[in-house]
């Protein structure tokens, strides 16, 4: 995959759609091991007329770890991905899960950059982590390998890579609504584990997001969508999210849990297009 030299920091991205097309930035989730693998692949649908974009966060998948790793940083590193690819035209940002608290914080800091918004399995602060652990609880059957203590490190700190890797491996079973053993442990091998970059963004000062007072000043034309079974940012959280947002469309896909852009591509790429045509 290419490679980009922007803010001090090398990224790993993917890029594919006609060259003059309007530009959909992806944002991925999973604080400190997350990549753009999966979402750029769930947007391949979007490549014939639109060009689309991934990329690894800096501190996560491929690309260096350069710091620091802050909200404020990761959002700057997304308009100088914007302004690289774009020049001066707005982008459509789709962001899921920790690139949805992104792409809100991307779309309040930036208003008349962002043409369309898409928030996929996301929530508008942390309290979304009370509701998470009471979910989990409900469904600690589902995962039988996990326990409270290890959620509660996943909001908070890991004490090294491998933890985090075991611990994300234990809880996987939560994620999905048809869970293949075999799949996950291929993916959980194929994933870059950063506790430091994790631990950071949980840290003091970047754990207590809240954008729910700043939300009404989104211009963008914007989409949240979650699957009904989300457990870790349920739909109560979208909802928040497009009561506030002017004129935002809500869409909960039955069946799905918090990767809706996969477990139902078919249903959530026609959902983005309608957004795009609107």
């Amino acid at each position: 995959m290419p490679r980009v030299t922007l803010n001090g920091a090398n990224f790993e991205y993917s890029l594919k759609g006609p060259e003059n097309a309007p530009l959909v930035i992806l944002l991925h989730g999973g604080r400190g091991f997350g990549d753009h693998r999966s979402d750029f692949a769930a947007f391949q649908g979007l490549s014939s007329d639109h060009r689309v974009l991934g990329f690894d966060f800096r501190g996560h998948g491929l690309s260096s770890s350069t710091k620091p790793y802050t909200f404020k940083q990761l959002v700057d590193d997304i308009e100088a991905f914007r302004q690289h690819f774009a020049g001066t035209e707005r982008a459509i940002v789709a962001g899921g899960s920790f690139g949805g608290y992104l792409a809100q914080q991307y779309a309040i800091t930036y208003p008349e950059k962002v043409s369309h918004l898409i928030l996929r399995g996301t929530a508008p602060s942390h309290h979304h982590e009370e509701e998470a652990i009471a979910t989990f609880k409900a469904r600690l059957y589902r995962a039988p390998n996990a326990s409270l203590a290890m959620l509660e490190k996943v909001f908070s700190k890991f004490e090294d890579d491998e933890e985090f890797r075991l611990i994300m491996f234990a809880l996987g079973p939560l994620y999905v609504e048809e869970y293949n053993a075999d799949a996950a442990l291929r993916k959980n091998r194929n994933t870059v584990f950063r506790a430091e970059t994790h631990n950071d963004l949980y840290s003091e000062g970047e754990k207590y997001f809240d954008y729910r007072n700043d939300l009404v000043s989104v211009k963008a034309k914007t989409l949240v969508i979650v699957g009904s079974e989300d457990w870790i940012c349920p739909p109560t959280q979208s909802r928040s999210i497009a009561e506030r947002i002017p004129k935002a469309r809500l869409v909960v896909v039955p069946g799905a849990n918090h990767s809706v852009q996969a477990e139902k591509n078919d249903v959530f790429i026609g959902e983005v297009r309608k957004l795009l045509a609107a």
